[in-house]
């Protein structure tokens, strides 16, 4: 338990000062791979009817969590039988490469170095990398208001919620999390190819995002004022706006946000070239400027550290209570 507490940590560091080396193999382009794979297998043995890709679709969403936990945990499980301090260096790289702070500041940065450089076609081409939605018609604001929400939005899918499972059950649960989190992001479209064969895999993600979605929400809460944003409004943007969403838990982070920065996010955007209506969150009681994304990655970080010091007393607590 120990052990698994200070992979947790030196992992959290190491995200911290390294983020995602593009020469590391990454256990997320793994699971990528074995969701593509899977993909065409399923879609070729079952018929293409609603019926059929939703049975494709359930099997799809088991098998990858599955064989993706149940591979980590006879790594660390072999790495053990080996030596103690090789399994601890596996689950420090997987803590490690589990959480996304620094390579999400890191690129959401480069879309404010454009800006500031008054590049709004490579400040576009930056905000592409980070973004589902279309990018080349965007103004000035509008790629900033992406910036801002992505970074928003990932403070849970990419750091909170990680933590969060690390801290339940080590690398394992970790991996489940973004096995799951990782096909949501490739098949847990409302389009043709994916409405019935990627539901249940945004099924499953919204299950499990439910409860770090709400308590990174107020963890940028608690944060905002320390950070010299306002926590009061982020409190009553959060009550009002936390369910303008289509997706049960997206909001609840940008709500917050828009709340502690004082702008207004969200709003109609394009997708594949299809205009899709969104309500807006927040009250636009200043313009959205380059700053914001800056703003919005102090929230992350903050965010991010007292979460860390939680799962620290949760560890601690579980060690206390079993002895």
């Amino acid at each position: 338990m120990i052990g698994s507490l200070a992979a947790l940590l030196l992992g959290f560091l190491l995200d911290l000062c390294l983020g995602d080396p593009h020469w590391l193999p990454h256990p997320v382009r793994l699971i990528g791979w074995l969701i593509q794979k899977l993909e065409k297998l399923l879609r070729a043995c079952f018929p293409k009817t609603e019926r059929g890709e939703r049975f494709a679709g359930v099997l799809l969403a088991v098998l990858v969590p599955l064989f993706s936990t149940c591979t980590v945990a006879a790594l660390l499980f072999l790495c053990r039988k080996i030596n103690v301090w090789l399994s601890f260096a596996l689950e420090t790289l997987l803590c490690y490469q589990m959480l996304a702070a620094k390579s999400l500041r890191t690129e959401s940065m480069k879309v404010y170095d454009r800006l500031r450089e008054d590049d709004l076609e490579g400040a576009r081409k930056a905000v592409s990398m980070i973004v589902g939605r279309d990018t080349q018609a965007l103004s000035e604001t509008g790629v900033t208001k992406a910036a801002v929400e992505t970074v928003a939005e990932n403070t849970s899918d990419g750091e909170i919620a990680p933590l969060f499972f690390l801290a339940l059950g080590g690398a394992p649960l970790g991996v489940f999390y973004k096995a799951v989190n990782t096909m949501d992001s490739m098949v847990g479209y409302k389009n043709e190819r994916y409405l019935h064969f990627g539901r249940a895999a945004a099924k499953l993600d919204d299950i499990l995002n439910f409860i770090p979605s709400r308590l990174s929400a107020w963890l940028m809460i608690l944060v905002a004022r320390p950070l010299g944003l306002d926590a009061e409004n982020a409190l009553r943007i959060y009550r009002r706006d936390r369910f303008c969403h289509a997706s049960p838990n997206s909001a609840q982070t940008e709500a917050a946000c828009a709340g502690a920065l004082g702008v207004q996010l969200a709003g109609d955007a394009s997708y594949f070239g299809k205009l899709v209506a969104k309500p807006t969150i927040g009250d636009e009681m200043r313009p959205v400027v380059p700053e914001d994304i800056r703003r919005a990655n102090r929230l992350l970080y903050g965010a991010s550290i007292l979460m860390l010091l939680l799962c620290v007393i949760f560890r601690f607590c579980i060690v206390l209570y079993w002895g």
